[in-house]
């Protein structure tokens, strides 16, 4: 069979190249840095934080497709402890539970939203100014956006609907970080014959059928193609290890600013050493705001959830997150218009701001195995991917 050569060795690469090799295909993978996972890995111990704060989704198919394969467990669901401490902030305070807009809202889950309206536009006559202010605070940390009253209404609502669907929390958590994740991805395309070479940048396409799963900053610069933009958010990252106390919070939902507090290591203690908490936040940056201001702001919102921390800090890393967080679809546009996963010529898309459903890391898998799917079957025209 003809070889199909991968660019990316992130997520998207990973599941592109798994899938193909799984229907017979012959494939080489690329990746430019030494190290595979792009924004999936995580760093080495004794922290181990993921590049953001990462959950798979248990009621996608992307979590199915990886966990059918072993590839995304083990991993651990939340449990009472964590649920005792969840809190939100609104209106400058920490809640143990929602506060009466956003339940509004929640009563409201059933409503469609429009496409091309804006959610602040439509979700003022539908829901109300103060929750439909409280469902954007609590996508501040889906969406990477100060703003996302200014996103479709459909887009934002839809990811309101999704992360606060009843029954047993969908989120959970992979054991070791999600870098140990992309351990099983790479050893499973490697027992499928995959070729994977580090340290390989690719800067003109090779011949015969190619994934490109890059960023589309990256995938722009090869492809020579300017059309390959999209909207995307940005956001300051702070993460933080401290000797372990039981006043702190497990997780808080800033509905105030959109800012984000979780501690990993609750349901993972194998995230941070022995009597110490690894804690990752995350907050949009607003219009014209610089790192420094967001990490302050972060740094406020760690003062609510976690007493003392200063003084028990152990570790700590910063980074800020821009336009790589993701596809946001503007009043009028929805997945279906980003930039197409067949580009023509045998060269196909894959990543998280392409032409594919899902929320979050979801629409790099989808993508990934759309592209899987169209390139072997260009190849083969009885393809049987599941």
């Amino acid at each position: 069979m003809t070889q199909i050569t991968i660019i990316g060795g992130g997520l998207a690469g990973l599941t592109a190249a798994i899938a193909c090799a799984e229907e017979g295909a012959d494939v080489l993978l690329h990746e430019a840095h030494q190290t595979l996972g792009g924004r999936a890995r995580s760093t080495a111990a004794p922290y181990v934080a993921n590049d953001g704060t990462h959950v798979l989704y248990s009621d996608g198919a992307p979590f199915r497709w990886l966990d059918r394969r072993g590839l995304a467990g083990p991993y651990r669901s939340l449990g009472p402890k964590e649920f005792r401490r969840l809190r939100v902030r609104y209106g400058s305070r920490l809640l143990p539970r929602p506060p009466r807009p956003l339940l509004r809202a929640l009563l409201r889950r059933g409503r469609e939203a429009p496409v091309h309206e804006s959610f602040e536009s439509w979700g003022h006559r539908h829901l109300g100014e103060e929750a439909t202010s409280a469902v954007a605070g609590l996508l501040g940390v889906v969406t990477y956006e100060a703003d996302p009253g200014r996103l479709s209404a459909k887009f934002v609502w839809d990811r309101f609907r999704r992360v606060s669907r009843p029954g047993f929390p969908a989120p959970r958590y992979v054991v070791g970080g999600w870098g140990r994740m992309i351990e099983r991805m790479a050893a499973r395309a490697r027992a499928l014959g995959v070729m994977i070479e580090t340290g390989s940048r690719v800067t003109e396409l090779p011949p015969g059928p190619v994934i490109v799963a890059t960023s589309l900053d990256a995938a722009r610069t090869l492809l020579g193609d300017p059309a390959l933009t999209w909207e995307s958010g940005r956001a300051a990252l702070l993460d933080l290890g401290v000797t372990r106390d039981p006043a702190d919070v497990f997780l808080i939902a800033d509905l105030d600013e959109g800012g984000f507090l979780e501690r990993y290591s609750s349901p993972d203690p194998t995230l941070a050493p022995e009597n110490e908490s690894l804690i990752q936040l995350q907050i949009p940056l607003r219009t014209g705001e610089g790192k420094s201001a967001a990490i302050a702001r972060l740094e406020r919102l760690a003062d609510l959830g976690l007493p003392r921390w200063r003084e028990r800090l152990t570790w700590r890393r910063e980074a800020l997150a821009s336009g790589r967080t993701g596809a946001l679809d503007l009043p009028g546009l929805t997945w279906r218009d980003r930039p197409a996963i067949d580009r023509g010529d045998g060269v196909r898309l894959a990543g998280d701001s392409v032409a594919a459903p899902g929320l979050l890391s979801e629409v790099a898998v989808n993508s990934a195995l759309e592209a899987a799917r169209q390139t072997v079957g260009s190849i083969r025209k009885t393809p049987r991917m599941t």
